[in-house]
């Protein structure tokens, strides 16, 4: 049974789950999909084609499912997908996706913490277990990979791609791919070595980190271009699964990665 405050308004064509808590002046439109125990705080607004996993919670003031802001969207149906256990806090946005993209489709995955005035825009993907600190905004068709976390006011250009296990650091411009494994700050944005503190607590040997290390060694700082540094990783590195997500990340990145330090601490 789930509980809905009397002045909260829930269009009688959205469906929700099993223990479903819905506050006071929440706002839930029609063509929303809302699963099992999930907690819609006061003045949260849920707008139409939004569908949510279990055990989410929106928290004041945010607003779900607002149509792209984005002059080439007319009105076509359009989602935003939430994962299970996602926290979103105070006065974040996510907006839709968008038929011009190919995609239609705005996502958030499992396990993901997006802070208080976050803002998602339309058709951007972001994955499990990401932590998206304050402030934070991120243009349209933005690919935020698994475990990654962006620091408070940082903000990624459109089409950008933040690598899994990645750590941007606060305030920084996204404006290059973000490879895998890394920690990126300054302005402009650059290479400031692997994420060693979040890779181990997530469970990675000393042996993985340290190949991850070497491999980013030789990319950044062996003085080869990043054609001929990809080809002698490949060719002098054990085949691994970090190894190859790294190169495939760097085949896939349309916009480039981001450079390495350009003066020296």
């Amino acid at each position: 049974m789930s509980k809905i405050h009397p002045l909260a308004t829930v269009s009688p064509n959205a469906i929700l789950g099993e223990n479903v808590e819905v506050g006071p002046y929440a706002f839930i439109d029609d063509n929303v999909q809302i699963g099992d125990g999930c907690k819609i705080l006061p003045h949260a607004t849920i707008f139409s084609y939004v569908k949510m996993g279990r055990d989410c919670t929106v928290f004041p003031g945010a607003v779900i499912g607002a149509i792209p802001q984005d002059l080439k969207f007319e009105g076509e149906e359009s989602w935003v997908e939430i994962g299970d256990r996602v926290n979103i806090r105070e006065c974040a946005t996510i907006n839709r996706g968008t038929k011009a993209s190919g995609k239609g489709v705005t996502r958030i995955g499992n396990d993901t913490l997006i802070m208080s005035y976050v803002h998602v825009a339309h058709d951007c993907c972001v994955g499990n277990h990401c932590i998206l600190v304050s402030y934070v905004g991120i243009a349209g068709e933005t690919d935020v990979e698994d475990w990654a976390i962006m620091g408070g006011t940082s903000k990624a250009h459109q089409f950008s791609r933040i690598g899994t296990h990645a750590m941007v650091g606060g305030g920084a411009k996204v404006a290059k791919d973000v490879p895998p494994y890394v920690l990126c700050d300054r302005d402009p944005l650059c290479f400031e070595g692997v994420n060693h503190v979040g890779l181990s607590r997530r469970g990675f040997t000393a042996e993985q980190i340290d190949n991850i290390k070497n491999i980013y060694e030789t990319l950044y700082f062996k003085g080869m271009n990043i054609t001929d540094a990809m080809a002698y990783i490949e060719a002098n590195f054990p085949a691994t699964p970090e190894r190859d997500t790294i190169l495939n990340f760097i085949r896939k990145s349309k916009r480039g990665i981001i450079p390495k330090p350009r003066i020296a601490k």
